[in-house]
């Protein structure tokens, strides 16, 4: 990762200061940009990001451009940025002291972000040195304003990719003057919002889980077929089909797949939810895991499940299930 510029804001409403920066961050200082990019590298590759698309009347995405396209300061635009946030923070039922950090970075794969990432302080008691009548006297004192750890995951935080001015987001709801609303997407960028793709992915597992126990389905068959289908659409052109993905999960089932396709109509699930690759790489997409009321626990990749020579689901007709594991060349303990 490349960080090309960063600076802090300062937005204390305990102690009713608001300090705009004039300077950048000093990247130069190992600390500072440890700090930086560790904050901006999970902003980046968090699975819960919503992807949105600026409406045309956003003011913020004319003034974006104009950065990018060299007529605007880098600075100069943070500190706009950091005193729109100053105006509707304090306007807030809940008033919060909160840090904004302002970036433009590129990440691991030489894509270049513009980010807008509010560092939501914290209070910490810290010890203290001080003198009393000529003796060191240790105290225990409280602060404020302490920002999150690079280990800690952030709220409210707005990534705009450079090359096609897609916004990637995170935030969460706030009632400022009395209206509910969300003031990265809403307030600052002005941008049609949409799901993120792991909140699709999880809507379509469960979906598919509840249908396939109300038709006495095996759910354990039905969920493994679907991560399937998920994480090979989503290999093809990093796009969730959701009700694509039902009709190749069912094509042989034709009551489940329609009762499917009519809950997620029923919840709105998109058509289409841009995935990141990277998003159905993790285990809990690739493999499915079970466990069964004898305490057995089996983990096996999702495509698994269409091979019956190597793993194969029996419905008993004592009303029990079998599992049966095929073609093993060797077991490994672990």
């Amino acid at each position: 990762m490349k960080v090309n510029h960063a600076i802090l804001h300062i937005l204390d409403f305990d102690s009713a200061v608001t300090v705009m920066s004039q300077r950048e961050l000093d990247l130069d200082s190992r600390q500072v940009k440890s700090f930086v990019s560790t904050h901006l590298r999970k902003a980046r590759t968090s699975p819960d990001n919503r992807r949105a698309a600026f409406f045309e009347t956003s003011a913020f995405a004319g003034e974006l451009k104009g950065y990018l396209f060299g007529d605007r300061e880098f600075i100069d635009l943070s500190q706009q940025v950091g005193e729109f946030l100053s105006g509707e923070l304090s306007r807030a039922d809940k008033v919060e002291s909160t840090d904004v950090l302002v970036a433009d970075f590129e990440d691991d794969d030489d894509v270049r972000w513009f980010a807008v990432l509010l560092l939501g302080s914290r209070q910490a008691f810290m010890h203290e040195v001080g003198r009393e009548g000529g003796e060191v006297r240790n105290d225990i004192r409280r602060h404020f304003a302490i920002l999150p750890n690079p280990s800690q995951k952030l709220t409210s935080f707005a990534l705009v990719r450079a090359s096609t001015m897609e916004v990637f987001y995170q935030d969460k709801g706030r009632k400022i003057a009395g209206e509910d609303r969300m003031l990265l997407p809403e307030g600052l960028l002005e941008c049609a919002g949409g799901v993120s793709g792991k909140e699709a992915i999880e809507a379509v597992t469960r979906v598919v889980e509840q249908v396939a126990e109300d038709h006495g389905a095996n759910t354990a068959v039905a969920l493994a077929r679907v991560k399937a289908a998920v994480a090979e659409a989503v290999e093809e052109d990093e796009e969730l089909p959701p009700w694509d993905v039902v009709d190749a999960a069912f094509e042989d089932e034709p009551q489940i797949r329609e009762a499917v396709r009519s809950q997620l109509t029923e919840e709105q699930v998109p058509e289409r939810v841009p995935v990141e690759r990277a998003q159905v790489e993790r285990a809990q997409v690739r493999n499915h895991r079970i466990r069964t009321d004898t305490g057995i626990t089996i983990s096996f990749p999702a495509e698994m499940v269409a091979n019956t020579d190597l793993i194969e689901f029996v419905n008993e007709p004592n009303g029990l299930i079998s599992i049966s594991l095929k073609n093993i060349g060797s077991i490994e303990n672990r």
